[in-house]
């Protein structure tokens, strides 16, 4: 997964450091940030994240409850359109 080598996250600190923001700004988790953008792109988006712990499925659940406005959500979109980002496991779209 070229995502997780070492010039992968190298290449993701702008992404990793707007969602860790993000994150400490709604007293969340990146993980909850990560999850809260995609329930607020669109109704119909359903994100199925995966999870082997206990914990990481209550902290899962936990980005339902976070809010994020169109503002926010619209300045993350910016944001990502701007930045250097690795190739990911099975694509980009």
């Amino acid at each position: 997964m070229p995502q997780f080598t070492k010039e992968g996250v190298e290449q993701n600190a702008d992404l990793l450091d707007l969602i860790q923001t993000k994150a400490k700004e709604k007293d969340a988790t990146p993980a909850q940030i990560s999850l809260a953008w995609m329930l607020a792109k669109r109704p119909y988006i359903v994100p199925i994240p995966g999870s082997r712990k206990l914990s990481r499925l209550k902290e899962n659940l936990g980005a339902a409850e976070i809010e994020l406005t169109q503002e926010e959500v619209a300045q993350i979109d910016d944001a990502l359109e701007h930045m250097t980002m690795s190739q990911v496991f099975g694509g980009h779209r």
